[in-house]
């Protein structure tokens, strides 16, 4: 017989485990859900994301909730066949019944479960005569209330600390992030979170894989194939054949193995000049299927298989002149990781689905479409590699999040789920985390997007904050950590790189991010670091972010509001509440201390506004500017020496903003909200990772510590220009400099033009160090420019320095290529806010360029799929210069090639905008602001400088 699959999705009912009256059944509307959905769907409860609802349903997770559903059993299986119940995941103290009969207790949301249920089900007497049908009843314990009693019964061997939120979650095997966070409210889910079906068998393959290597000259792949066979009753003997083969378009090996007495059968694998996968933009995304094959002896055919690629990849921390390096070597090419880190997208999972990951992977690779404006240039480009980092306080993502980034080039830093605690060690809990991570290993082992496994977030750094027993150097007994106040050292030292490298034989691993071979993890010479100096810490100015990187940044942030439509959607109710500083918009803040941190920053760099919507524009283009610091001085440091003669080494070798989503509507760290809507900062990093990118930087002052000269940040001229490249192999270009009143819009200085400059390939070329403009302008406001002498002090016959006189510039780098500008970068005078933007007008003209037509878009050159948008494009120009333009965005209104831009004068920026379906834009959707704008909502038609 054929292998039955049947879907269990349908027919549910859920209740209150301790409510048996009548009516207490709900319908469940599908599975996989959650039992918030169920009473939201049902309407028992508000919907938690607005508002301050979250407060009125938090009494859920307090409680058991019961679910049943009822089925046939298969009239058509053979006496000697086998029927599983499969669980992909229940969320996550589960005890599951069929028909009266305990089958099975689960106690970890991130594994899966796979039950013989054959001698439990209901016997039809025949096709004609079906049985009353199975009843299958899942009752899920509170998981808030089992961690608690957890806590109470280990306290007494073990201290459970735990950052960010209370410390029951850590005995629970469970998205820590259910309990709450600096981003996301406390929602402790429960149900059946995957799907549940029902599989009756001959003969099943459990699963298929590979384990080898790439040759170090990339020509040969040298492993092993392997299948693992399950079956009925006495189906399958040790001398059954498994027909293994490795595919692309035709089959390119194939051959016979013996199944052993465990049920696993081997082969050799040898494949010379292999399609080699690549990440986005540095080759092609070759896959492969592997496929195992068994006979029935009933002559049936039952078949297993999976997508592999083939990669070499190292991580290379090597000795030398700034400390160790850090970064990655894929198929002996070292890439620069610019990137994201990524947390759940949706507090309910089931919520998701396939197509929400679909559009969130399409959102990552729109990461690069500003490329699409130098389109010839696309096959001679290395991208700067699309890189996520799965958080550990959340999930191991679904399947198919890891199958798009495999499609699409994505590199995937993975974390184990731990995060920010001090985990506990006693045997159970060990068990636990021994199964779960040899059931993730495993099931995401043949993703070549995979490229690191890191043990936790944060636990080393709850380690040091609490002074907890940790000797790297001198103690090397793992039994001995376990008797240490910090036992989770064996986790992560010692059990889950044995399990990845017996399950995952060669696999990158990493103890934690951060961490650096046991120094701490604030070292900046060694391994990962968190760089939160700004925003926490002693939050210093993000100005000073250039020198705050280390050998690979692997989180850091600013916060920003989202755009209007987001916030209006979530603070609903009572319009009043929408303001800055609001009861219930600080209610979906979660960051610590939010209000003190943002307003400070905000305070310290704009003229503060509080209407609602210049105030959201001032914190975007702060959190645009930050992240834009960030990207381009840390993505500088990819080809640097300490001489010009000296060999260029990877000083940082990569970045990772934190973070690339929400869960939630809310006001965080995310570069793109809940509702997939784009900030400023998402478009700043796709201008700091183009192929070729130009950064000009001034120096850092302070401008309001003490006794400190705040004249020195606004009259400096020096600066640095310089051209990153990810390219592979050297380039041509010109370079031209300009310094440009922000009064006026004409050049102080003539332009620095630099001709015919050959750009080191897969490095940086400095073009321009430590050169002063201030000493070559010629204009008004020379005469209140100071002669600086020392930090504070100036030149006796200087003249007093006039702020009405003071004629502040810009300076404005341009990258041409040809002729064609493929990069520019501003550096402004800092702070913004003492700048005036009032006397004189912008002179700012939005205008359409041509006329909307439509198209057929795909995410991918192998997509099977399009979608029809409408397109036209915006010409924005202005006759001085503009800091920080945005159109304004929303869930349902058009999207752009490109927002929160600077604009000089002499130079167009053009954007292509999008409209879902053939319908072209309207007019009256673009609406735009600006720093030091009349309004915070301009547009076509809404009065002066609005556009033509």
């Amino acid at each position: 017989m054929a292998t039955v699959i049947t879907e269990l999705h349908s027919g549910w009912q859920c209740r209150q485990s301790d409510d048996t009256s009548k009516n207490a059944w709900l319908p469940v509307s599908k599975v996989p859900t959650t039992t918030h959905l169920v009473l939201q769907e049902n309407g028992k409860i508000p919907d938690p994301f607005i508002d301050m609802n979250e407060l009125a349903v938090r009494w859920v997770a307090e409680k058991s909730w019961t679910y049943k559903t009822s089925f046939s059993t298969p009239t058509d299986r053979q006496h000697d066949a086998r029927t599983d119940l499969v669980f992909e995941g229940l969320d996550t103290f589960a005890t599951v019944s069929l028909n009266g009969h305990k089958i099975l207790e689960a106690d970890n949301m991130f594994i899966g479960y796979r039950v013989d249920v054959t001698p439990f089900l209901l016997q039809p007497s025949s096709e004609d005569d079906p049985t009353d049908p199975n009843v299958l009843e899942i009752v899920f314990e509170s998981a808030l209330l089992r961690g608690r009693e957890l806590v109470k019964q280990h306290s007494h061997e073990h201290d459970f600390i735990a950052h960010q939120t209370e410390s029951s979650r850590l005995p629970v095997r469970k998205a820590q992030c259910h309990w709450g966070w600096d981003w996301g409210p406390i929602l402790i889910t429960s149900g059946p979170w995957k799907r549940v079906s029902l599989e009756t068998y001959l003969v099943r393959i459990d699963d298929v894989w590979f384990q080898g290597e790439v040759s170090e000259d990339l020509k040969v792949v040298n492993g092993k194939l392997f299948a693992s066979v399950g079956s009925g009753k006495g189906n399958m003997g040790e001398d059954s054949i498994v027909k293994l083969s490795v595919s692309r378009d035709k089959a390119v090996y194939e051959v016979d193995a013996h199944v052993n007495k465990d049920g696993i059968a081997t082969a050799e694998f040898r494949l010379e000049d292999p399609a080699l996968w690549y990440p986005r933009g540095y080759g092609s995304q070759c896959l492969y299927e592997l496929r195992a094959k068994i006979s029935t002896q009933e002559g049936g055919l039952v078949s297993k298989s999976r997508s592999i690629g083939f990669r070499r990849c190292q991580l290379i921390q090597e000795p030398d002149e700034f400390g160790k390096s850090f970064y990655f070597r894929i198929n002996n090419v070292d890439v620069f990781a610019g990137g994201s880190c990524w947390i759940p997208t949706d507090c309910f999972l089931p919520r998701i689905g396939a197509d929400g990951y679909k559009k969130w992977m399409e959102l990552m690779i729109e990461g690069n479409q500003i490329m699409t404006r130098y389109i010839r240039w696309l096959t001679q480009f290395w991208f700067p590699m699309p890189n996520y980092l799965i958080w550990g306080g959340g999930i191991y993502e679904d399947d198919s999040f890891y199958e798009a980034c495999d499609t699409l080039g994505i590199l995937v830093w993975q974390d184990f789920c731990f995060a920010c605690a001090s985990y506990p060690t006693y045997p159970s809990f060990l068990g636990q985390v021994e199964e779960e991570a040899r059931f993730n290993v495993r099931r995401l082992r043949l993703h070549p997007s995979l490229a690191i496994w890191a043990g936790n977030n944060e636990d080393y750094q709850v380690q040091e904050k609490h002074n907890l027993e940790y000797d790297y150097d001198g103690d090397k007994d793992p039994q001995s950590w376990l008797k240490t106040s910090f036992p989770a050292r064996y986790i992560y030292e010692y059990l889950l790189p044995k399990i990845v490298q017996e399950e995952s034989p060669g696999a990158v691993y990493h103890p934690s991010s951060p961490w650096g071979d046991g120094k701490k993890t604030w070292d900046p010479t060694v391994g990962d670091i968190h760089q939160w100096n700004v925003w926490h810490g002693s939050m210093r100015r993000y100005q000073e972010i250039p020198s705050m990187g280390g050998r690979f940044v692997s989180e850091f942030g600013m916060e920003a509001y989202p755009h209007m439509s987001t916030i209006v959607s979530a603070i609903a109710t009572h319009p009043q509440q929408q303001y800055p500083g609001s009861m219930t918009m600080d209610y979906h803040n979660r960051a610590i201390d939010h209000e003190r941190r943002l307003l400070t920053y905000v305070a310290e760099n704009f003229r503060i506004n509080y209407d609602l919507g210049a105030f959201t524009h001032l914190t975007q283009v702060m959190q645009s500017d930050a992240v834009g610091f960030a990207y381009r001085s840390w993505r500088r440091e990819w080809g640097v020496s300490s001489s010009s003669n000296a060999k260029k080494l990877r000083k940082c070798g990569g970045v990772l903003v934190w973070q690339f989503n929400d869960t939630w509507p809310t006001m965080s760290w995310a570069v793109v909200d809940y509702f997939r809507v784009k900030k400023p900062a998402f478009y700043a990093i796709k201008r700091s990772l183009t192929p070729l990118a130009v950064g000009v930087s001034r120096p850092f002052h302070e401008w309001t510590s003490g006794h400190v000269d705040p004249t020195r940040a606004a009259t400096d001229g020096t600066c640095d220009v310089w051209v990153c490249s990810s390219r592979s192999e050297d380039v041509t270009v010109d370079v031209v400099v300009r310094a440009i009143s922000i009064k006026t819009g004409r050049d102080v200085v003539e332009p620095i033009v630099k001709r015919g400059v050959v750009v080191k390939a897969n490095s940086t070329t400095e073009i321009l160090q430590g050169r002063n403009l201030s000493g070559d302008t010629a204009g008004p406001g020379d005469s209140t420019r100071l002669t600086t002498t020392t930090e504070g002090s100036s030149s006796p016959s200087s003249p007093p320095f006039d702020t009405n006189t003071w004629d502040p510039y810009i300076i404005h780098a341009s990258l041409l290529v040809d002729n064609r500008v493929v990069s520019t970068d501003t550096a402004w005078p800092h702070p913004i806010k003492y700048l005036d933007f009032t006397t004189t007008p912008r002179d700012v003209v939005v205008s359409i360029t041509t006329s909307p037509s439509s198209r057929n878009t795909s995410t991918s050159e192998s997509a099977n799929t399009t979608k029809t948008v409408a397109t036209v494009t915006i010409t924005i120009t202005a006759s001085r210069p503009v800091h920080g333009f945005v159109f304004r965005e929303s869930r349902d209104g058009p999207t752009f090639s490109d927002n929160g831009f600077d604009l000089v004068p002499g130079e167009e920026v053009v954007v292509e905008v999008f409209s879902a379906g053939a319908e072209p834009l309207k007019e009256e959707a673009l609406r735009w602001t600006y720093v030091g704008a009349e309004s915070a909502c301009l547009g076509l038609g809404l009065g002066s400088q609005n556009g033509k």
